[in-house]
């Protein structure tokens, strides 16, 4: 998808009247690209994370990290993957969509 088709998109989520996150299931989420607010592409969400007591999720795993990704300093797993912290989400809808000012 075009960078202003992108960017036209987080728009129209982030300026609309409903911005509480729907529950989807784990399918829906996983190989979504997740960009920031502002238009930046961070990475494709590989899996979740959680608190296996609780089921409190904690973070996206990213896979394909881009550069500026990896510029960032993110918690990272064991395998080097980079985590996004779930309350960074805004929306999910053909992207997951975070805040940047939530993850640094």
């Amino acid at each position: 998808m075009e960078q202003k088709q992108t960017e036209k998109f987080i728009k129209k989520i982030l300026f609309s009247s409903t911005m509480a996150i729907e529950k989807k299931p784990l399918k829906e989420i996983i190989a979504k690209n997740v960009v920031t607010k502002e238009g930046r592409r961070l990475g494709i969400v590989k899996d979740i994370a959680f608190e296996v007591k609780t089921g409190e999720l904690l973070s996206l795993i990213l896979s394909s990290p881009t550069a500026y990704t990896q510029s960032l300093t993110l918690e990272k797993t064991k395998e080097g993957d980079a985590l996004i912290p779930y309350n960074a989400i805004i929306a999910i809808g053909d992207f997951v969509v975070i805040n940047e000012e939530d993850i640094s």
